[in-house]
């Protein structure tokens, strides 16, 4: 079975288009399967904010204390994954929610716990859970959070999460949500890009402004693994049955086949 990654970010959930959902529609009528990993930034943020929770930065990245660890899961589990299970079930969609520590399915260890506190990386992924749900036509939708050995949950880059599924699970497709089409080089948008190409393209001034970060979570999923990840936009059809519209970011070697 045909299997599609699609990786969305807190902060495009509530921008999903019904043009977008008939996409996913149109993967699952060519015989792909979907799973979902999403990211909750600015419902975390806000959380944050409400408690009163200042951020404590270690080199620049933000470090997970056991208090944040709690809204953390509280807010993905509890709110942003509620949200977009909600929309794809009103949308036609079967989808099921999962924590990443159920079942152990994302396992991970510390990073720097002494500086970063409770974040993660994943040292493996657990595909019993997720096959379960597949096998019996159900639509996994992730939280981004790891679980150690001895139990302990961990805050894991949801893009990192998304690149360590998409491998383990060898889906076909890797799609990374925004809220573009794709990328603008001089104007018009590129269909394929390869890595080198992207850092060039930053590097003279043509990807600014939010693409930048867009294109280095793209980097990094490459960085962990991934052949391939293709940018779509989640407010409009990105696919309509033959043909794709956004921007393939490849590894240079695969490129060069």
């Amino acid at each position: 079975m045909k299997k599609i990654l699609i990786k969305c970010g807190g902060s495009v959930i509530d921008e999903l288009s019904p043009s977008f959902f008939k996409s996913l529609r149109c993967l699952e009528e060519k015989g792909y399967q979907l799973i979902f990993v999403h990211g909750g930034g600015p419902d975390i943020n806000k959380m944050l904010e409400l408690n009163k929770i200042e951020p404590v930065f270690h080199n620049g990245l933000r470090k997970t204390t056991k208090e944040t660890m709690e809204i953390v899961e509280m807010v993905l589990s509890g709110q942003t994954n509620r949200k977009l299970v909600g929309l794809l079930a009103e949308n036609g969609f079967n989808p099921v929610g999962l924590n990443g520590s159920d079942g152990h399915s994302l396992q991970a260890d510390f990073i720097d716990q002494e500086n970063l506190g409770y974040v993660g990386e994943i040292v493996s992924v657990n595909k019993k859970t997720i096959s379960m749900l597949f096998n019996e036509n159900y639509l996994p939708v992730m939280t981004p959070i790891g679980i150690t050995k001895d139990s302990t949950k961990l805050n894991i880059n949801a893009d990192y999460a998304a690149a360590a599924v998409a491998s383990a699970l060898e889906v076909d497709h890797c799609l990374f949500v925004t809220d573009v089409e794709g990328i603008m080089i001089n104007g018009v948008m590129t269909s394929l890009l390869d890595e080198t190409e992207v850092k060039k393209y930053i590097e003279e001034g043509e990807i600014t402004g939010g693409m930048i970060p867009k294109v280095n979570s793209a980097l990094s999923a490459l960085e962990k693994g991934l052949d391939s990840v293709m940018i779509v936009s989640g407010k409009s059809q990105f696919f309509d049955g033959s043909n794709w519209n956004g921007t393939k970011i490849m590894r240079k070697e695969w490129i060069l086949q």
